[in-house]
């Protein structure tokens, strides 16, 4: 469901130097290896630093690169990558940021007395068997509902993107009337009534201040990763992915690495991939697994699924198991598209 593309191979790239399998080169090419694993093998991806010369495959580095950068690029050692600086813990800023709904019954906009136990099904059991969705359950703590928000504004503010909850439809890219489910080939499942209002409810939830209980974590090596700050239950509503709406057709070429099947139409032209690189929610930082190796399946503990509501297309990703507190949160890369070596996912 998640849309890749093998890196482009251009014989000149704008100050990326990108070596092509088909090129003969010269005897300092034929030395260049790959600082991560040591090989030279697979010379069409790997990448030269802009700084010092030294070569990096695209599948070694992490986060692993889906295709060559455009613009200069620098190495890990170079570019030396720091733990971005921290969203001040400001209850004010959080409230704006995430533009939470004031309450004005309650000046505490963030407290525990919003939260109420809500009736959950007796057993996993019953629930895998008539596949009912569960919303999310935030943690009771407020301070650390703020330091969990903290953490995902950091990341936003990180990476120049803006906070949206919602698919949004741009000037000049895909207009809403565009996301229409009928024209899905093959058809597309369709959310219940009572599944609707449970992810209805959750998005009450965030705009209460209630967000879901993760954690986004920067890791040196990783980058943005996103792990559960409690123990979340299997069919649990994680998230919906997000982000402007625009053609596929237009997008081909793109070279942001996080864009998401919305529409597979049997008409090609009139399919349509979520955006995420300029608004967007948690749903960017959830890393990617490759399911069909025996690894990527142990680790896989979401499902992204596409979901006809009330006539749109909408993109969910939700618990396939219960999940432990602390555990990173991995969903599937391989969807309809098989484009990008994913066997080289960790």
């Amino acid at each position: 469901m998640l849309l890749r593309r093998r890196a482009q191979a251009p014989r000149s790239y704008s100050k990326v130097t990108y070596v092509s399998d088909s090129e003969s080169y010269d005897s300092d090419c034929d030395d260049t290896r790959c600082q991560k694993c040591g090989s030279g093998d697979s010379p069409s991806k790997l990448l030269l630093c802009d700084k010092c010369d030294k070569g990096y495959h695209l599948f070694c580095l992490r986060p692993i690169l889906v295709s060559v950068p455009k613009g200069s690029w620098y190495c890990p050692s170079c570019s030396k990558i720091k733990r971005p600086e921290s969203f001040p813990l400001v209850q004010t800023k959080i409230v704006d940021f995430f533009r939470i709904q004031r309450n004005p019954e309650s000046p505490e906009m963030l407290s525990q007395d919003s939260l109420k136990k809500r009736r959950r099904p007796s057993g996993i059991a019953m629930s895998k068997k008539k596949r009912k969705l569960l919303p999310y359950i935030p943690t009771e703590d407020s301070q650390r509902r703020m330091e969990q928000m903290a953490s995902l504004a950091t990341a936003l503010s990180a990476s120049r993107t803006r906070f949206s909850n919602e698919l949004t439809y741009r000037s000049g890219m895909a207009p809403r009337s565009a996301n229409c489910a009928t024209l899905e080939k093959g058809g597309m499942q369709v959310l219940s009534k009572e599944d609707t209002e449970t992810l209805n409810l959750c998005k009450k939830m965030m705009e209460r201040g209630e967000c879901p209980p993760l954690m986004v974590v920067f890791d040196s090596n990783e980058g943005f990763t996103v792990q559960a700050d409690r123990g979340i239950r299997d069919l649990t509503i994680i998230t919906e992915y997000v982000g402007d709406v625009d053609y596929l057709e237009k997008r081909e070429y793109d070279d942001g690495d996080s864009m998401m099947t919305l529409l597979s139409a049997a008409n090609p032209s009139k399919s349509l991939v979520i955006c995420p690189d300029k608004r967007s929610n948690i749903a960017r930082f959830i890393s990617g697994i490759n399911n069909h190796s025996r690894e990527g399946k142990k680790k896989q503990n979401l499902k992204c699924v596409r979901f006809n509501v009330n006539g749109e297309c909408r993109v969910l990703l939700i618990a396939n198991r219960d999940i432990r507190k602390g555990e990173r949160l991995y969903y599937d890369y391989n969807g309809y598209e098989h484009e990008y070596p994913t066997e080289h996912f960790v």
